[in-house]
């Protein structure tokens, strides 16, 4: 089994780990205890990177359109949305060191910038244009040819799948929100993918003819076979992608509404409907009491006699013998 070592990507990933423990371990000094789920998704997105970068994906993605496909979806679309929950606040407040921090703050167009690109349409935008455009012939095989531009081809697609999934899982809050837009912000990027996908599986020829025009067949593949078998990777994974996202935002809005109806007291629901009905319980009760006895819900014109009326009647009748 080959491996493709290199020291850069394993200094990068011991730094990421290294930031990240530290977080940790400042939070934990200050009375806040890191989620374990939340840490094992941040060493796993980690791993995944390591694993794609120095395995055998890696070092076969010079000969093998498929393993050149592992290798970005092992690192965008599954290590990428894992460092973002990993990154959950407070964590993401503490993972650079201080100064960093402090710097990138006070760079207001930045963080300008930054809101605009999280938007969904924005990032879906974006999105499409890095794709598509490292998959056009001459930036993939440029690529593949020069690791200076495979590196900065790789960093591009980390960073558009942060930019797609950082609305959706939304790291800058403690608690997720459930809302149920997620699900067709997250559908529109992926189906993008999978048109990109589709256009492998179905192409007539290789797309890539000096790179992988004639190398797949050290490995028992035909150049169009090995294209195809990159493109169903990326429809696949996109597939069970679409179908989690589906399945995670339904719980948890689902979730919302349950922790919304709970904190809403049973007592406080009663006293409000209670308030609601009693004014016209009220005015029910004033009509029923100044109607005179005998006249019935309804019968106009009968008023109750007067005091002056009953003295002058009593007055008029003539006296006993």
């Amino acid at each position: 089994m080959a491996f493709a070592f290199d020291p850069a990507v394993l200094v990068s990933t011991a730094l990421l780990v290294g930031f990240y423990f530290r977080a940790v371990r400042i939070l934990a000094r200050r009375g806040y205890t890191v989620a374990v789920r939340q840490q094992v998704a941040w060493y796993g997105g980690v791993a995944l990177i390591t694993l794609a970068l120095v395995g055998p994906a890696g070092a076969l993605a010079d000969r093998l359109m498929v393993a050149h496909m592992i290798e970005h979806l092992l690192i965008a679309d599954l290590a990428a949305p894992l460092l973002l929950v990993g990154l959950r606040t407070p964590v993401l407040q503490f993972l650079l060191p201080r100064p960093a921090l402090v710097t990138l703050a006070r760079r207001r167009r930045l963080r300008r910038a930054m809101r605009v690109l999280r938007l969904p349409p924005v990032a879906i935008g974006v999105y499409v244009l890095v794709l598509y455009g490292w998959h056009l012939r001459p930036a993939f095989e440029g690529a593949v040819r020069n690791d200076l531009i495979h590196v900065l081809q790789h960093q591009s697609f980390i960073a558009i799948s942060l930019l797609v999934w950082w609305p959706g899982l939304q790291p800058e809050r403690r608690r997720m929100p459930g809302h149920l837009w997620k699900i067709g912000h997250i559908f529109s990027a992926r189906l993008i993918s999978i048109f990109l996908g589709m256009a492998f599986v179905f192409g007539r020829h290789s797309f890539y003819p000096a790179i992988y025009g004639s190398s797949p067949r050290e490995y028992g593949l035909s150049p169009l076979a090995d294209q195809q078998l990159a493109g169903g990777a990326m429809m696949s994974l996109d597939i069970i992608i679409i179908t989690f996202a589906l399945c995670l935002f339904f719980w948890r809005s689902a979730q919302d509404f349950d922790r919304a109806g709970r904190a809403t007291p049973l007592g406080v629901q009663l006293v409000t409907t209670a308030a609601a009905i009693a004014p016209a319980t009220s005015a029910a009760e004033i009509t029923s009491s100044s109607r005179p006895v005998g006249q019935e819900p309804g019968e106009p014109g009968r008023e109750s006699p007067s005091a002056e009326s009953r003295t002058a009647h009593a007055a008029s009748r003539p006296p006993a013998t």
